[in-house]
């Protein structure tokens, strides 16, 4: 996850002629990230900011266009879509050729063309138990033969990249056919997700120590300066193939004076990509209306002032005239993400399946004052609530479920006294074993953290439960949560697929052991929902196997759901092409823009 979907004006395909320049040093896209990223080595990270400077690096064999809507998919370094088997089993991929990796040391001044077997030992490398990836399981549990790789390396301490895996075969220089355990009609998926760019195996070797900081793919982007938490600076890949810019917008008025804006122009436009971590809203805020960043989300502080939203109408949203005067230009779009706050199911306070348990989790979701405080102070009205595990919007969504749990304190309290959470002398509850009950919940040292804290200290006061809320950094948080080392952490994720499976994997009990899924959750009838849900195409009998799912997890309760949120993004008036994508993240835009600044 991470969390979370004509008429062709346009149809430029890079062989063709093309009459724009190439990338231009001295045009410069400025942007922040309001967490610090955790490295670039795409078989290792997760977070949306790492990865968000991964997808500009490597490259997946497939792609979503950015303009179309619905979602459409095209090849990437693919020559073509992949040849699919009738039983959704086999894929066949042709590579481009001629495209190159770009230069790096290690390839010792010659030019290193991208292969199949570029792409067969990258999605090795996700069984590898030293790489550890946290989305191993999105080649294992699928790829013929993958998973037993990775046990045999558990076992000898070292994974054989030469030994033949039956369901990754170089049958020559540009072609890669991968062949699944079991019919699999989303695969298609995987194969454009933003993690599966290829890597170059001599690069991995080199820097084998530290791969994290020493990317090497064939992306229109190259790495060029990283201090940690602080700065990112990209430079265009000079020796990127040819790409003209080939969106294909619908009927939408902004879509198509975006295709007109970058017609005919090769990616990416802008030479150089500077990515500054400014945590708090305020200076981020500021730092754009200063036009030190060309590119901001609207942070909660400031849409009262920036956006005009129509009474109990997220969806009606429009930009002060004052900010529209300056040429600033507004981007509205619902995406397909998750927020939510997790209970570790491991943990011997919050977690378990006994009914005390569950009574403990529901009470604290039935005291979260989602609608009351949450999506009208921190989010300015500008998120819905979620209803199930899946994102509105994306297959698996379960229209007809309702899961939002209701907000009434009264009954969560009610709950505690009937499960024995009784109430002592100091005016806390304890464990039914009569031991002290306190709840430590992982947080951030941001002003909208802070916030956060304080509905949360609400939600517990109104129960009579203690909490301790413990600081770290965002990316400090995430490795221990990989790691089940918290009893309970708000966050979100946006989708990689869009695709409910990119949701309801994270709960699949086969995915404990990589970190993906962060509460542990592990139920026998979910396992046999999902699982069923994978050999099935996009239809009702799917889309009822994901309602089931959630109905399971609605009864367990080891999320308090939070919302879908709305993007509100805004870009400068001389940022020409800027529009959100709801699969791309972060950086899903940095080739696709040009900035004509004055």
């Amino acid at each position: 996850m991470t969390h979370l979907k004509w008429l062709p004006m346009l149809m430029l395909g890079g062989s063709l002629a093309l009459s724009a320049h190439a990338a231009d040093p001295n045009k410069v896209l400025r942007i922040s990230f309001p967490v610090p990223e955790t490295g670039f080595d795409p078989g290792k990270v997760n977070d949306v900011y790492s990865i968000g400077v991964i997808e500009n690096i490597f490259e997946p064999l497939l792609k979503y266009d950015y303009l179309a809507r619905p979602l459409k998919m095209k090849p990437n370094t693919a020559a073509a879509m992949p040849e699919v088997s009738a039983d959704g089993r086999v894929y066949t991929i042709r590579i481009q050729p001629g495209i190159y990796f770009a230069d790096d040391p290690v390839f010792k001044g010659k030019k290193r063309e991208l292969t199949a077997e570029d792409y067969a030992y990258s999605f090795k490398r996700f069984a590898d138990p030293v790489v550890n990836s946290p989305v191993s399981n999105m080649m294992t549990d699928w790829v013929l033969g993958l998973a037993e790789a990775g046990k045999r390396a558990s076992k000898t301490g070292k994974f054989d990249y030469a030994s033949p895996i039956p369901g990754i075969q170089v049958l020559d220089r540009y072609t890669l056919r991968l062949t699944l355990t079991k019919t699999n009609f989303i695969f298609l998926y995987t194969l454009a997700a933003k993690q599966f760019g290829a890597v170059a195996r001599e690069a991995i070797e080199a820097y084998s120590k530290d791969t994290m900081s020493h990317p090497v793919g064939t992306g229109p982007f190259m790495l060029s300066e990283w201090k940690q938490g602080s700065k990112i600076v990209l430079l265009a890949n000079p020796g990127y193939r040819k790409v003209a810019f080939d969106g294909e917008p619908g009927s939408d008025p902004r879509d198509q004076e975006i295709a007109r804006e970058m017609a005919g122009k090769t990616l990416p436009v802008v030479g150089r990509v500077e990515i500054r971590v400014i945590e708090e809203d305020q200076p981020r805020w500021l730092s754009f209306l200063n036009k030190q960043l060309d590119v901001v989300a609207v942070p909660k502080a400031a849409m009262k002032t920036a956006l005009h939203v129509t009474d109990n109408d997220p969806f009606q949203t429009t930009l002060n005239p004052v900010l529209a005067k300056r040429g600033i230009k507004l981007s509205h779009v619902l995406n397909l993400d998750v927020t939510y706050a997790y209970f570790n199911m491991l943990d011997p306070v919050v977690g378990g399946y006994g009914k005390d348990k569950i009574a403990l989790r529901r009470a604290i979701a039935l005291a979260y004052p989602l609608k009351q405080e949450v999506v009208p102070l921190l989010y300015g009205n500008q998120a819905v609530p979620m209803q199930g595990a899946v994102s509105t919007g994306m297959a698996g969504s379960s229209p007809g479920f309702r899961g939002e749990v209701k907000y009434d304190p009264a009954l969560g309290n009610a709950l505690l006294d009937q499960f024995g959470y009784k109430i002592g002398p100091d005016g806390y509850r304890t464990l039914p074993n009569g031991k002290p009950l306190q709840i430590t919940q992982a947080t951030q040292a941001s002003a909208l953290d802070k916030q956060f804290n304080q509905i949360w200290q609400k939600t517990f006061d109104s129960l009579k439960i203690r909490v301790n809320f413990k600081v770290a950094k965002w990316n400090e948080n995430l490795k221990s949560a990989y790691g089940h080392k918290l009893q309970m952490w708000s966050l979100g994720g946006s989708a990689s697929m869009p695709d409910g499976d990119d949701t309801m994997v994270e709960l699949w009990t086969d995915s404990i052991a990589s970190g993906s899924n962060l509460s542990a959750f592990s139920r026998p009838k979910f396992d046999q929902l999902f699982e069923a849900s994978r050999l099935l195409p996009n239809g009702p009998e799917r889309e009822a196997k994901f309602e089931q799912m959630n109905r399971v997890v609605a009864a367990y309760q080891p999320y308090v759901l939070g919302v879908t949120r709305f993007t509100n993004s805004l870009s400068q008036g001389y940022v020409l092409g800027y529009k959100p994508h709801p699969i791309y993240t972060v950086g899903g835009f940095w080739r696709y823009v040009d900035v004509n600044r004055r």
